[in-house]
Formats: C-alpha cells, sequence, structure tokens
C-alpha cells in the first residue's frame, strides 16, 4: 500500500514523478501529492483523489527543479483529503517528508512535541514524524542525516520515509522498516520508488534497503548506507534489475487483471524453466536440494500466507501431504505470531506472497526464525524483503504482477508447490519413477492447457457473467484439491466486483449454507472427474432440488452434471493434483467480467491495496 518515488539528477523531476506514481497506482491510494525543490524553495502540491486529478493541480508548478519526491496514500491515521496527503512540511518549512508505514508511537511524541511549541495542521503520523526531525536537528545541531537517523530510533512502527531539506538541494534521505525501498543507479541521478516500475526506463542498477537501514543520497557523491541502529556503514549490494518496461504496460489489453490472465501459459512456462527437466526425468530446485533433509526430516511443514497465497498454500496441503506423505499445516500469517505458536527446530516454516513484502507474513517469519525452524520463501520478486530473510526460497518467475486482484501469481505459486510436493515424494521415496515421470509429464504440459482453457471458456463466462451480474451474493463450492478452488473463486468475485461470495467445502453445504438456496441463488460448484465427482454431483442435486442456480466448471465432455446445471463451463481433463490451477482460469474469467459489466475499477478495486506492508 501507499508508493514513493524521488529523483536527484540532472533531468527535470516532476514528469518523472508524477509518471511514477501512475505506475505505482496498482498498489493502492486515496490521495496523491508531490514536492519539488528549485532555488532553494518547495514547489508543493497535493490532493485528495488520483494522480490525474494531481497532475491538473500540478501544472503550474516549477518546472525547472531536478530533484523532487512523489506519494500515493492509503489512509491510516487521518481520513483521505487534501490536508492529510503527503507531502508533509515541517514547522519550519525547511523540511518535507513522503512516509509509507505507521508510527505506532506518534501520539506520545505529538504531546512532547505540543509541549515545545510545535503546531499540527493534520491528524497524520506522519507529520509528527517530519517535526520531530525537525526538533532534534534544531536542538542538537545535526545534519539531515544525523536527525533521521536519532528520530527513526525514537520512533515504533513501520516505515518508508524520503526527506529532503531546503538547504540542501543535492540531497535526499531515505530510510526503512517494514517497507520496501528501492534505489536505483543512473550516470550522475538517482530513483526512489516503492518497487522498480517507475524507474526502469532510466536504469537496471538497484540497490533494495534491507530493514533498519537508510541512506544519504548525495548528487556527485552516491548512496552511502548506514544501519539505522548504530550508523555502521553498509556496502550497498548492486542488483540489476529483470523485468523489462513492456511488462508493466497493458499491452493493448482493457486492463492489466485480463492481461496477467491471459499472461498465465507464459507465466506457467517461465515458472517450470530450467526446473523441470522432462527427458532428463529431474526436477531441479537448488533451494530444495541443498536443504533436502531438513525437508524430508521434517516433523512437519507450516505454511504461512494471506489472501490468495493463503488459498495456494491450502493447495499446498493437498499436494505435500498426498505425495509426499509430509505433515503439512496452512496458517493465516496474520493470526500466527499472535496465538503464541507451537514452532520447533524440526519444522520447515513456508511462506508464500506474490511481492514478498506481507508486512504479517515477514512478521510469522521471523518468529520461526526467532524459534529456529527452517524458512523458505516463495514469491514473486527478487530482493524482497521474504526473499532476504528466509534460508532458502524460490521465486515463481511469473513477472510483474500490477492488477490488485492476484491471478498469475496464484496459478505460478501452484506450478512451484507443485514442484516441491512431487520432487519430495520422489526423494523421499513415497512416489515410484512411474508415477513421477508421468506426474512431471504431465505438468510440462499444463501451460497448453492453459491456453486451451482461455481459448474455449470465455464466451461461455461472459454470457454468465451478463446473466448473473446484479446478483447481490454468490456460493462456491469445491471438494479436495479444489476446496480452495472454490475459496479463491469467491475471493476474486468479492475483490473487484464488490458482490458478497462465500466459498466452502461443498459437504459443508448441508451444515449451513444451504437455508441460503433458492432461486435467485448463483451457486458455482467446481465439479471435475476427481475423486470426489460423485459427491460434488450429488452436491449439486441438493441445490438444484432447491432451485438453485447452478453454474458448473467441469471437465471436457462431462455429460452428468450438465444434465443438473444451468451453465456448464469446460475446462481439459487433468490429475487432481493439477486441477486447481485449470479452475483457476475461468473463475478468474468471471469476476472479471461480472466486475467489467457493473462498471467497476478493476485494476484498482476500492479499499484495497496490492501489497499489504502494515498491520
Amino acid at each position: 500500500m501507499c508508493g514513493i518515488v524521488g529523483y536527484l539528477g540532472f533531468r527535470e523531476a516532476y514528469p518523472i514523478i508524477i509518471n511514477g506514481l501512475k505506475r505505482l497506482e496498482y498498489r493502492g491510494y486515496d490521495s496523491a501529492g508531490l514536492v519539488v525543490m528549485n532555488n532553494n524553495s518547495f514547489g508543493l502540491v497535493k490532493t485528495k483523489g488520483k494522480v490525474s486529478e494531481l497532475e491538473e493541480k500540478s501544472q503550474n508548478i516549477n518546472d525547472g527543479a531536478t530533484v523532487g519526491i512523489g506519494h500515493t496514500r492509503w489512509a491510516t491515521h487521518g481520513v483521505p483529503n487534501d490536508v492529510n496527503s503527503h507531502p508533509h512540511l515541517s514547522n519550519d518549512g525547511n523540511l518535507v517528508i513522503v512516509h509509507n508505514g505507521i508510527i505506532e508511537n506518534y501520539d506520545s511524541i505529538k504531546t512532547e512535541l505540543k509541549q515545545k511549541g510545535f503546531v499540527f495542521h493534520s491528524d497524520t503520523d506522519t507529520e509528527v514524524l517530519v517535526n520531530l526531525i525537525q526538533y532534534v536537528k534544531n536542538s542538537e545541531n545535526l545534519s539531515l542525516t544525523e536527525a533521521v537517523r536519532y528520530a527513526l530510533n525514537e520512533v515504533i512502527g513501520a516505515y518508508a520515509i524520503a526527506v529532503m531539506e531546503k538547504d540542501q538541494p543535492n540531497e535526499i534521505v531515505v530510510g526503512r522498516l517494514g517497507s520496501p525501498l528501492a534505489i536505483g543507479i543512473g550516470e550522475n541521478e538517482f530513483f526512489i520508488a516503492s518497487d522498480a516500475s517507475p524507474f526502469l526506463q532510466f536504469t537496471k542498477d538497484a540497490v533494495y534497503l534491507d530493514d533498519g537501514e537508510m541512506a544519504t543520497i548525495t548528487l556527485g557523491q552516491g548512496v552511502d548506507v548506514r544501519k539505522i541502529k548504530d550508523n555502521l556503514q553498509v556496502i550497498p549490494a548492486v542488483q540489476e534489475l529483470q523485468m523489462n518496461l513492456e511488462e508493466i504496460e497493458k499491452g493493448g489489453f482493457e486492463h492489466f487483471m485480463l492481461k496477467e490472465i491471459y499472461e498465465q501459459p507464459k507465466s506457467i512456462r517461465d515458472t517450470m524453466r530450467g526446473r523441470l527437466l522432462v527427458e532428463e526425468g529431474v526436477i531441479k530446485m537448488a533451494g530444495i536440494w541443498d536443504h533436502q533433509e531438513r525437508f524430508l526430516n521434517a516433523k512437519r511443514i507450516i505454511i504461512v500466507a494471506c489472501g490468495t497465497s493463503y488459498h495456494a498454500g491450502l493447495v499446498a496441503e493437498y499436494l505435500i501431504e498426498d505425495l509426499a506423505r509430509i505433515p503439512v499445516e496452512v496458517e493465516y500469517a496474520s493470526e500466527f505470531r499472535y496465538r503464541n505458536p507451537i514452532i520447533n527446530k524440526r519444522d520447515v516454516v513456508i511462506a508464500i506472497s506474490q511481492s514478498g513484502e506481507t508486512a504479517d507474513t515477514l512478521a510469522a517469519l521471523k518468529l520461526a526464525k526467532e524459534k529456529g525452524a527452517f524458512i523458505y520463501g516463495i514469491n514473486n520478486v527478487v530482493g524482497s524483503s521474504i526473499a532476504r530473510i528466509t534460508d532458502a526460497g524460490s521465486y515463481t518467475h511469473a513477472g510483474p504482477e500490477i492488477g490488485v486482484a492476484s491471478t498469475k501469481a496464484f496459478t505460478a505459486q501452484l506450478t512451484i508447490l507443485s514442484l516441491i510436493a512431487i520432487k519430495l515424494g520422489k526423494h523421499n521415496g513415497n512416489l515410484s519413477t512411474e508415477r513421477f515421470n508421468a506426474l512431471i509429464s504431465e505438468l510440462d504440459s499444463i501451460p497448453e492447457l492453459v491456453q486451451e482453457t482461455l481459448e474455449t471458456t470465455a464466451e461461455q463466462v461472459i454470457e454468465v457473467a451478463e446473466k448473473y451480474k446484479d446478483a447481490p451474493n454468490a456460493l462456491y463450492l469445491g471438494r479436495g484439491y479444489n476446496f480452495p478452488s472454490a475459496l479463491e473463486g469467491a475471493l476474486k468475485l468479492k475483490e473487484i466486483s464488490y458482490i458478497h461470495a462465500e466459498g466452502y467445502p461443498a459437504a459443508e453445504m448441508k451444515h449451513g449454507p444451504i437455508a441460503l438456496i433458492d432461486e435467485n441463488m448463483p451457486v458455482v460448484i467446481i465439479a471435475t472427474k476427481t475423486g470426489h465427482y460423485e459427491k460434488v454431483v450429488s452436491n449439486a442435486q441438493e441445490i438444484k432440488a432447491r432451485k438453485g442456480q447452478i453454474i458448473a466448471v467441469v471437465n471436457k465432455g462431462d455429460q452428468e452434471v450438465r444434465k443438473i446445471a444451468d451453465h456448464v463451463i469446460e475446462i481439459p481433463n487433468s490429475s487432481e493434483e493439477f486441477s486447481p490451477i485449470l479452475a483457476a482460469i475461468p473463475l478468474q474469467l468471471l469476476s472479471y467480467y461480472v466486475a467489467v459489466k457493473l462498471g467497476r475499477n478493476v485494476d484498482q478495486p476500492r479499499n484495497l491495496a496490492k501489497s499489504v506492508t502494515v498491520e
């Protein structure tokens, strides 16, 4: 949530900042602002609403400035309005700040500063922080860098910040704890952003600050990185960015979400590339191979995740227990650390996160690491916080996912988890060579089956979306491997159409939800021909007997469910282990087309952020 952009160099800063903010819109926000500095004066504009509104209001800003910072805000302290929008000035007007995160002890600091004569104009914790920096800077006669470090040692919470001073036009000070921040390194120019997308067109070299680090960026001198706690210098590792500018553009699609749905054959193939070698009959995963004994001798595997990644974890529970016979528990990361969990050194904790920055998942990992567990990360962003804290891990290689509702990241996660389960099952002797080879051969064909699903289901889904777009509620039912698919389908519909939907194990319908069934209730049933097929058919008959409207996702050629269902969407035949990947496609398309027909903001649904980096 929220986004930071900054520039220091020889180019005009304003267009870089405004275009950078547009590239960060996917993160979710309710207001935006920017400040540029020229001739030792600040040109500051901010507004409630979209970046396009900020652009309109900032037409007269000083366009000769070559340094500035910008921000998209997602409200925490204080309602969304112009005053609470960032950037925020210090009382003396000499300092300006943008901030992602939450300062938990802001109220006590604010009280102390008020007693010292400070006046506050907003309801934000961020204004408290910039005035704390002013206070320590002036009272102790400190440099901006020293004042920022002192102030950050006094605050409790999570943050990514960028600070400028009128008297230092060639300098920006940044810091982070819990919220991501990247520094782009160019030729005598520097970029700051919450992720690399705002500066991809200018440089492929970036430094990612670790938690508890700050940096002073000075034109002509470079980037000086220090530990916030003790001021120890850190030699930053410059990484070469792998993503391309084309990957963060819509490429002719109306929305990023639709583009990313249609990218799934490629993203799944990219996730398998170099790992799944069918002709050699092997799965190569260094993160698993190098720590194979930890996995094979694990007392249990604990998967922690949030949202869509949690649903991927639920599928992984079926995969790993079925194929490798290792006990698995799946936990909401947001609850895991608050219930005093029992963790021991023989546990393996797997964290799943698209961004690698999810605050609750990161906190759960830190707890597991303190308890001595082996921690493994699955995420989509190279250099992310989760990637850096884990003992080992796997990148999904799905490419940038801009749409807030996760699509290609989900199926890429399922692909990685399938590889892990199959590999562990082979090495612990649970899978015969014949079964192993059959599974990897089928998994290798999944990208083509996903492509086929996209080509054959879209028109059917559009018809269903048109009929049920005005339904106030929906139920999603599945069994076995496809119970998590039902949860994920319901989540997608809620996220972008704002229609209330719930996912259930199909057998649980009789234990309450069946009371909701009538002629106005659409029920999506995932009824693939797997081990629970007959049971799901029985559940469908119970719904039909109560006049429910059935939308069935079935395998190609199914005739039995077709006799019962009002609408049938066919997907290719597959083993049960891989059916959640194929079932995800029509469910994603259904949520997309319902939202489009309702006129929703598909890529930026209300109240949601792409990456939840605060609790």
